[in-house]
């Protein structure tokens, strides 16, 4: 699955985690899968032996997944996080406010992305407006309900 060579910004946990996720597929879960296709073909015909296509099926879904891991991580650029600094920037914790609530943002590579723990991309539309922005600054962001603003309470 090859990826075109766009770089990929990601915050060092963010790509430490792939690091790990791929040493953990190619040290332990391919083993364990390569041994079930084996023990599979075991059973006898192959044609009608539903557990060896299984086992193939789960086996190439994992080496995908390890080439495409593996595609990623040769793109990734480490953004350098710099604390203290007042200016949103891929790994910043922003607070914002909408509409009389605060909420709490980390901003994050595309691969990283995970809102429901708060991690939004700098690629998605809040986080592209928010890329650069200080404390006190509003943004508007185009949404299906149309424009929503937001201001920008703190940033870490």
């Amino acid at each position: 699955m090859k990826q075109d060579n766009q770089r990929v910004q990601m915050t060092p946990v963010g790509y430490n985690q792939l690091v790990d996720e791929l040493k953990q597929l190619e040290n332990i879960k391919l083993p364990e899968a390569i041994d079930r296709v084996a023990k599979a073909r075991e059973f006898g015909d192959l044609s009608e032996n539903a557990e060896y296509h299984s086992a193939k099926d789960d086996l190439s879904a994992l080496e995908g997944r390890i080439d495409e891991l593996k595609d990623i991580i040769a793109r990734v650029q480490v953004v350098d996080l710099k604390k203290g600094d007042s200016e949103v920037t891929i790994g910043s914790t922003v607070h914002i406010e909408v509409n009389g609530s605060e909420h709490q943002f980390t901003i994050v590579g595309e691969w990283e992305a995970d809102p429901a723990a708060k991690k939004i991309s700098h690629e998605s539309p809040l986080g592209k407006a928010l890329m650069g922005r200080k404390v006190g600054d509003v943004v508007e962001v185009e949404a299906p309900a149309g424009k929503i603003s937001y201001k920008v309470n703190q940033v870490k």
